[in-house]
């Protein structure tokens, strides 16, 4: 899968890793929910490094479509909120 990290580019991610990126959506989303801005932050973050950690950069002049879309990492909660699907970022 292509995952894009705004502000950031493309990750080509394989689809194994799916079940942990969404155990920290799953996290992200809860956070979220109760307002709490430094788990929130946390989480963000260890979702953003897991991303890169797991898949490798595409060129940047590489254009394919994104399955995934992922905030840059200094999003508000209030971007991210608004970026949300009713199953979190990572639809699931």
């Amino acid at each position: 899968m292509i995952v894009r990290i705004m502000g950031e580019g493309q990750v080509k991610l394989d689809d194994s890793h799916f079940a942990e990126l969404n155990k920290l959506d799953d996290e992200l989303l809860s956070e979220m929910e109760s307002g709490d801005e430094e788990g929130f932050r946390r989480t963000l973050t260890a979702l953003l490094n897991a991303v890169r950690t797991m898949g490798s950069s595409l060129p940047d002049d590489a254009l394919e479509p994104s399955e995934l879309i992922l905030p840059a990492p200094d999003a508000s909660l209030e971007e991210v909120r608004e970026m949300l699907t009713e199953d979190g970022l990572i639809p699931g």
